[in-house]
């Protein structure tokens, strides 16, 4: 059973939330918290996953530099796939979806998430790419990665940790930090999210 920390400012929005992870016989809401009291929740509840109704107004930066979120997937809901949220996206942070997403798409990312999986929005794909720093002349997709080094975005697309990388390739996990430093300088990225943005715009991997 997956263990999940319901978090939203507004009473009405987390019933609802509850409400949804409920339908799920894979999930079990553990509580609920408003935006500012996640950190002592999670130390209290030790949820597997949070699902976060963000309201733009927050800083969603302050909240998921929290010592106390360690490594615990996050699943974003928000209002607006803007750009903005591009600022205060985070390793930890697994998923992204509009408050109108369905039941099923909820669950569906909070399952995915607990497992390691990173689950985008095709909006918040769009909202997102806009605001990544691109080189002005891209190397040509054909050109730009290596059959190995494609493998090693998809897993990193996937959320996989750099050990868990060459566990499932069979290589040091040295061999999997050069090929991630390849492959932010083929692309010109900065971060392994804007990595992976990148390489789904240029269709070397699917998300």
């Amino acid at each position: 059973m997956i263990r999940v920390l319901v978090a939203a400012n507004s009473v009405v929005v987390r019933a609802g939330l509850e409400a949804i992870v409920s339908t799920s016989s894979a999930l079990s809401v553990v509580g609920s918290a408003t935006l500012d009291a996640i950190d002592r929740q999670i130390d209290v509840l030790a949820p597997d996953v949070v699902l976060l109704a963000w309201d733009l107004e927050d800083d969603l930066s302050a909240i998921l530099s929290s010592d106390d979120l360690g490594t615990i997937a996050i699943v974003l809901l928000v209002e607006e796939l803007s750009g903005s949220i591009a600022e205060g996206l985070r390793q930890q942070v697994r998923g992204i979806l509009p408050t109108c997403a369905s039941e099923r798409e909820i669950t569906i990312a909070i399952e995915a998430a607990s497992a390691g999986l990173t689950v985008l929005h095709p909006g918040a794909i769009d909202a997102l790419l806009p605001n990544l720093p691109i080189a002005p002349q891209p190397v040509s997709p054909t050109q730009s990665l290596t059959p190995r080094e494609v493998e090693v975005l998809t897993m990193m697309a996937e959320g996989l940790a750099n050990k868990s990388i060459a566990r499932r390739l069979q290589i040091s996990e040295h061999t999997v930090k050069f090929h991630i430093g390849s492959i932010f300088s083929k692309l010109n990225a900065t971060s392994r999210t804007e990595a992976v943005m990148l390489g789904a715009r240029q269709g070397l991997i699917l998300l």
